[in-house]
């Protein structure tokens, strides 16, 4: 599968020439793990709403826009990968996230649409989610990432998935949740992708990042690729970094070395760089986090990299030249380099 993916990325560089319960299913904490079982295009999860887990009332109106989402968003929650898989702990991780969202973060409710717990028990995170959901013809606005409130729908999953796997209730819930939502929105499944992907930020961890292919897969569309922006930070090293450090001198950063690893230099070149640009500080938005603008991720790259030959002389032509020598291709020398095939070379 490896040599069959590599294939295809190197056929695709782009080079050019100069409020209530909803409805009911099974308890998702008896299905088997990592199995889901398939659910018909027209039965939706059971989703408890914000009036079963005791929900505060919003502090504002809630925006809906008469307009269909057309991407999903997923999340991890960074808390704890807890043992306790009740809907009792999942009701009162929606009271905690609710509160951190409106006390410290200030917003007017909860930000993601839905809470998937590790026990498989989903809840309705923003008022009238659920409702706006089920009518299959709106969406309501909210606060999940960065420029995409307006247009995806975002689902936390309860955890920290950066080093462990997704317990298997959560995994057949989160699969049942996203084909309801594909199902009503038309939603092509390839249109699911992880936070990282627009904003830089490690979530949803490197390891349920790892499986949205196959979270694509299960939903309906094994052919969807999506080719990611990478996520670099502290302590990688490699072409990609050495790549990176030489856009970061193209683009006039100071005092950053091309040595290929990405240590405190590179770091705070890269968090000069995205605070010159605005780039938001973005975290995985149901805990509290320190500033990940060191990372060097989807919302960082496409203001780092320039449309550029692959002969140029400068930094931004040997950041091409030091991906293309670890990748083993080879290129014309006045082929330009444009967005996507900087995301091909970095794949």
């Amino acid at each position: 599968m490896a040599t069959n993916r590599r294939a295809l990325l190197r056929t695709g560089l782009t080079v050019t020439a100069v409020g209530a319960a909803g409805l009911s299913l099974p308890n998702p904490a008896s299905a088997a793990p990592n199995s889901p079982t398939r659910v018909r295009p027209e039965a939706a999860p059971s989703i408890a709403g914000t009036d079963a887990w005791g929900a505060r009332p919003a502090s504002g109106t809630i925006q809906v826009l008469d307009s269909r989402p057309i991407k999903i968003i997923v999340h991890h929650t960074a808390t704890s990968n807890s043992s306790d898989f009740s809907q009792a702990h999942a009701f009162a991780l929606s009271r905690d996230i609710q509160d951190y969202h409106m006390d410290s973060n200030g917003w007017l409710d909860t930000g993601q649409h839905f809470t998937n717990s590790r026990g498989g028990w989903i809840t309705e995170g923003r008022h009238r989610s659920l409702e706006v959901l089920n009518g299959g013809t709106r969406h309501v606005v909210s606060a999940h990432a960065s420029g995409q409130n307006s247009v995806a729908l975002g689902i936390e999953n309860e955890g920290l998935y950066t080093g462990v796997d997704v317990p298997g209730q959560l995994w057949t819930s989160l699969v049942a949740l996203c084909r309801y939502m594909c199902d009503q929105y038309r939603i092509r499944p390839s249109e699911i992708y992880g936070h990282r992907d627009f904003n830089s930020t490690e979530c949803p961890g490197d390891v349920l990042y790892a499986r949205l292919s196959e979270l694509r897969a299960a939903v309906g569309d094994a052919a969807g690729q999506l080719i990611p922006w990478p996520l670099l930070r502290l302590g990688d090293t490699g072409a990609r970094v050495t790549a990176a450090q030489h856009l970061l001198r193209a683009r006039g950063l100071t005092g950053v070395p091309t040595d290929g690893v990405y240590g405190p230099a590179t770091e705070d070149a890269v968090r000069r760089f995205a605070v010159a640009n605005n780039v938001p500080m973005e975290h995985c938005y149901a805990s509290a986090h320190a500033d990940e603008r060191g990372l060097l991720g989807a919302g960082t790259w496409p203001l780092l990299v320039t449309s550029v030959r692959a002969d140029d002389p400068g930094d931004a032509g040997r950041a091409v030249r030091a991906l293309l020598t670890a990748r083993g291709d080879r290129l014309a020398p006045t082929a330009l380099i444009d967005t996507r095939g900087w995301r091909n070379l970095l794949t």
